[in-house]
């Protein structure tokens, strides 16, 4: 829990202060006076001014937002010598720069990131098909295991993680989707996908299960590594090193076998035979039952293996780019990520995406936390992916975001006028209440997804 309040503020921390410091920066370029320069709301922790500086910087109590205050007539007496440096006096153009910035700061944070990532090298599976799940999608289109995707149209796949994004992003597009692969006998297909099938799907990390692929996993001993306390497991008497030989009776090879044994049977009793220091016992086994987010109940147990490295190798690449190719990809995968983005809310404003896949602060920092236990890795990648969700929401032509005061420009500049301030207020106003009921949603749809 604490792991998860700490990943979570830290991301929400770096990610506002990127977002204002991109209306501070264009702001000051342009000539624009800056009062104040927020970090959080409320009351004020930790304030200071540099020499020769009109700006307080303000650290506030509460983390969860902050802003940039610029001399404007419509929020405070205004002297005259500091009329020429007012927000409200500036010509459309430069007041459309400053209120873009902040969340094309977050986009520009989320390009650097990746670029650095991408450099790095970014670990992943193979994206080779393991299994086929018959009379799917994947079938129809004569997928078969052994499978390796090379491109998604057109689009080169590295990892599996990459094929799960490309092809989650062109079924988004309306037309079928065309995955090239090398069989197992080594010859080059291409499997068409209809979009027709694609589209009805729920665009989650459930995607490709859903199509009917899964990656090829190693052969993993059913050997025990980790025994959560007070877990079913614990209670009856598995231990670290423990190897599953059969359950009720039936032999187990693999550790996939007796996963989906034990998803298969929630709260009912199973007699599992285990190897222990030479000699095999036989133990009464009881899985919690657990509700899937679609409603389904398996069976867990509190127990996990460890792959073997030499396995691992098998199945892991890492993907490595030059300067140049990565700059280029993290481009790439930023539009592409916003492009899915905004196809996904569209979706699911019309109906044809579950609001399942909004995330609200619990969700979020349950994700901040996870990634942050995985290592600096995936942690600085879900900054990355936030810090597009963060600009992309701001740009919602919404009055009290970014998008909605950029909405009142365009009018302006269509009209040759501001929008009278009553219209502005009446806006900002249901503004406000659009943004609470969201906020309502996404924590439902949190709490919704801790209690089944």
């Amino acid at each position: 829990m604490l792991i998860n309040v700490a990943a979570f503020l830290v991301a929400i921390l770096v990610l506002v202060t990127i977002h204002e410091f991109g209306h501070f920066w264009v702001a000051r370029r342009l000539g624009i006076k800056v009062l104040r320069f927020s970090i959080g709301f409320g009351r004020a922790i930790f304030t200071w001014r540099r020499a020769g500086d009109d700006t307080e910087y303000v650290i506030a109590a509460l983390p969860l937002g902050g802003y940039v205050k610029m001399v404007d007539e419509r929020e405070d007496e205004v002297a005259p010598e500091d009329l020429p440096y007012a927000f409200n006096k500036q010509p459309l153009w430069k007041r459309t720069l400053v209120v873009a910035a902040g969340p094309a700061a977050n986009l520009v944070l989320a390009v650097l990131l990746y670029w650095g990532l991408l450099m790095a090298g970014e670990n992943g599976v193979r994206p080779e098909v393991g299994a086929v799940e018959p009379d799917s999608i994947a079938a129809e289109a004569a997928f078969a295991p052994g499978d390796v995707i090379r491109d998604v149209d057109g689009r080169p796949v590295s990892t599996w993680a990459n094929f799960w994004f490309a092809l989650l992003s062109a079924s988004m597009g309306g037309d079928d989707v065309d995955v090239t692969v090398t069989t197992a006998d080594g010859d080059r297909a291409v499997r068409s996908l209809p979009s027709a099938e694609l589209a009805p799907l729920d665009p989650g990390q459930g995607f490709l299960s859903q199509v009917g692929l899964q990656s090829r996993t190693p052969p993993i001993p059913p050997v025990i590594s980790e025994v959560v306390p007070d877990e079913p497991a614990a209670v009856a008497g598995l231990e670290p090193g423990d190897r599953i030989l059969a359950v009720d009776g039936v032999a187990i090879e693999r550790w996939t076998e007796f996963f989906e044994t034990v998803r298969a049977h929630p709260d009912q009793a199973l007699s599992v035979l285990v190897a222990r220091d030479g000699a095999e016992r036989l133990l009464t086994l009881t899985p919690r039952a657990m509700i899937l987010d679609d409603g389904s109940e398996v069976g867990r147990i509190g127990a996990g293996t460890e792959v073997p490295e030499d396995l691992l190798a098998d199945v892991e690449v890492l993907v490595r780019h030059g300067p140049v190719d990565a700059f280029g990809e993290a481009l790439r995968r930023v539009e592409d990520l916003s492009v899915m983005m905004l196809r996904l809310v569209s979706r699911m404003l019309v109906g044809t995406a579950s609001v399942e896949n909004l995330s609200g602060p619990i969700g979020i920092a349950d994700a901040a936390g996870t990634t942050a236990r995985f290592g600096i890795e995936p942690y600085l990648e879900f900054l990355a992916l936030l810090s597009i969700s963060l600009g992309l929401l701001n740009l919602l032509p919404i009055p009290v975001l970014d998008g909605g005061h950029l909405l009142y420009f365009a009018v302006e500049a269509v009209l040759g006028r501001p929008l009278p301030e009553w219209v502005q207020a009446q806006g900002q106003r249901l503004g406000l209440l659009l943004i609470l009921c969201l906020m309502t949603l996404a924590f439902y749809v949190d709490i919704a997804r801790i209690f089944g």
